[in-house]
């Protein structure tokens, strides 16, 4: 394990870190429900589903694109390469980025909508966010907070229930929750752009009260 997962994997739940990365579940929240119920039933966040849903538009399940799905998949990707090479162990400059490009797609929906060929763009730029994302938080190595995917957060809440972590992987759940509720009832009520605007607020609060750990010094 590297050093900064080392040290990451020791936090609290009270650390500023594991804090930031709960508010950062809830923007993916908030971002999937923009995704799937405003942009074709594709997600930005959650690429797990995103290949069951290449799945099912290739057996002709109706309301499921290829196209919106690929385009997630390749922006996500291209995030993620982007990550593992620029912002590798350090949050900050991956939030202010994510918060651009959460402002972008919200520019994108408010001028021209998300019908037609303009949700693509809009759903590549936030996959793009998404996976700059990833790739950082991975790099930090925090148990049970990928602010992603709940899938083995909640195999070890229902598999080990005495865990000292279980508070931590109850919390991740109720995050992620907190956003897909308000990001859904915004997105039904027709306030897609609204909903992204929350996201990119609630990621740059988050890049304005976290800081990053200061490095240690050579002995």
């Amino acid at each position: 394990m590297s050093a900064p997962k080392a040290a990451a994997a020791g936090t609290g739940d009270a650390d500023p870190l594991v804090l930031a990365l709960y508010g950062l579940t809830v923007v993916s929240g908030l971002i999937d429900a923009v995704s799937y119920l405003g942009l074709g039933h594709v997600f930005a966040a959650n690429m797990t589903g995103n290949v069951v849903v290449v799945g099912f538009a290739l057996a002709g399940a109706p309301g499921f694109s290829v196209l919106g799905s690929i385009t997630s998949l390749a922006a996500f990707l291209l995030g993620a390469a982007l990550g593992g090479h620029l912002t590798a162990g350090r949050l900050r400059p991956a939030l202010v980025a994510e918060t651009a490009l959460h402002l972008a797609a919200a520019a994108v929906v408010s001028a021209a909508g998300t019908g037609g060929n303009v949700q693509y763009p809009v759903i590549a730029l936030l996959a793009l966010a998404m996976g700059l994302r990833n790739a950082t938080v991975r790099s930090l190595g925090v148990p049970d907070l990928t602010t992603t995917v709940l899938t083995m957060t909640l195999t070890g809440l229902a598999a080990e229930p005495r865990s000292p972590r279980r508070r931590r992987r109850l919390l991740a759940a109720l995050a992620m929750l907190a956003g897909v509720v308000p990001g859904s009832a915004l997105v039904l009520h027709g306030r897609v752009t609204w909903a992204l605007l929350a996201s990119a607020a609630l990621t740059a609060a988050t890049w304005s009260l976290y800081r990053e750990p200061a490095a240690p010094r050579p002995a």
